[in-house]
């Protein structure tokens, strides 16, 4: 199959490389709003650059849409328009109004669309998921979810992302309804600028906390941080009435611990072997830590494109993460948005 790229950025060069090492895909054809930058990619992947983007909609079997978070709505449009499958980063778009009309685009246009919530894939993600959905957590009383970058975004990047709820968290709010099945009804979110000065100079924050109450009764609690200086942290934990798991703790996670008898001196390299006296238990901090998301998801990210080439090939409509999941996520980010504004609770209802 031939499939095109737009975008060649960060997340554009991870989804060429693991494009471009498909069996299925014959040919990839990479364009950037920068020619140049596509070009440059290409090169480096074996791949073919194009110097339009808008043209590569009409020569593809599907594409893939990897641009800055501003210029998803219109691409999305795009290919409603030329008919082809999409995969599309998140989110449609950094507003609500914008987001339902492309929304409604491409229902119209009877496009499949698959959203880039990369967690959805996630092995361990998917794992807990289903043991909610098994009911082997018995009623599940708590989600906390954790997600810290290992260094803050630079300010070009804060000046477009949409702020710290849209960007980071609307992940965390995807993976809450993944998980638990069930719908936010209320979120409380509060955040500070503890980082770096130039966050706040773009109405953002970088430091972040969420409380998302669930239609059935479950709560979510959300950490955000933009600047770990240890590694890249992201993991989640479920607790219920019949058992409790997490996903994301393992010998890479940028965690140590402080309990007694346990190696966790800060100023050490400690040996990420596990305790011997505590099995399963790490000693202290990990010596090679996850330092970026195209690490810590690394199986994800090339599981939701194989997902996708074979919804290219077969053209069947099961999505794992669809663009109606993709609003109701940002629903959740206008809310925290509106919360965090406010300093108040905001029920989903007020939100459009």
């Amino acid at each position: 199959m031939r499939i095109g790229l737009v975008g060649a950025g960060r997340i554009g060069g991870l989804h060429a490389r693991t494009l471009s090492a498909l069996p299925e895909v014959g040919e990839l054809l990479v364009a950037d709003a920068e020619p140049s930058r596509a070009r440059q990619l290409a090169a480096a992947v074996g791949a073919t650059a194009a110097d339009d983007p808008d043209a590569v909609f009409d020569a593809v079997d599907g594409v893939v849409i990897a641009s800055s978070s501003d210029s998803h709505a219109p691409l999305l449009a795009r290919a409603a328009k030329a008919g082809v499958p999409t995969f599309c980063e998140k989110p449609i778009a950094l507003d609500l109004s914008t987001s339902r009309s492309v929304l409604e685009t491409v229902t119209d246009a009877d496009i499949p669309v698959q959203m880039g919530f990369q967690r959805r894939f996630d092995p361990g993600y998917r794992r807990v998921r289903d043991r909610v959905a098994r009911g082997e957590l018995g009623a599940v009383y708590l989600l906390r979810h954790t997600s810290h970058d290992h260094e803050p975004p630079p300010p070009a990047y804060v000046a477009t992302s949409g702020g710290i709820f849209a960007d980071n968290l609307i992940h965390d709010f995807d993976v809450a309804r993944f998980v638990s099945g069930q719908e936010v009804e209320e979120v409380y979110a509060t955040g500070t600028v503890r980082v770096a000065g130039y966050f706040a100079e773009h109405g953002d924050v970088d430091t972040a906390g969420v409380v998302l109450r669930l239609a059935g009764g479950t709560l979510a609690l959300l950490s955000a941080v933009r600047d770990d200086p240890v590694g890249y942290d992201v993991r989640l934990e479920a607790f219920g009435s019949g058992d409790s798991v997490a996903t994301g703790w393992n010998e890479r996670t940028p965690l140590a611990s402080a309990d007694s008898g346990l190696d966790a001196d800060p100023g050490l390299d400690a040996d990420p072997q596990l305790d011997t006296a505590a099995p399963g238990r790490r000693r202290g901090r990990p010596t090679d830590p996850f330092r970026t998301w195209a690490q810590r998801f690394a199986d994800a990210y090339r599981l939701e494109l194989e997902a996708f080439t074979e919804l290219v090939r077969t053209g069947h409509r099961d999505v794992a993460a669809t663009a109606a999941d993709a609003h109701e996520a940002l629903r959740v980010a206008i809310a925290c948005d509106l919360s965090h504004t406010e300093h108040r609770p905001v029920s989903l209802s007020d939100v459009p």
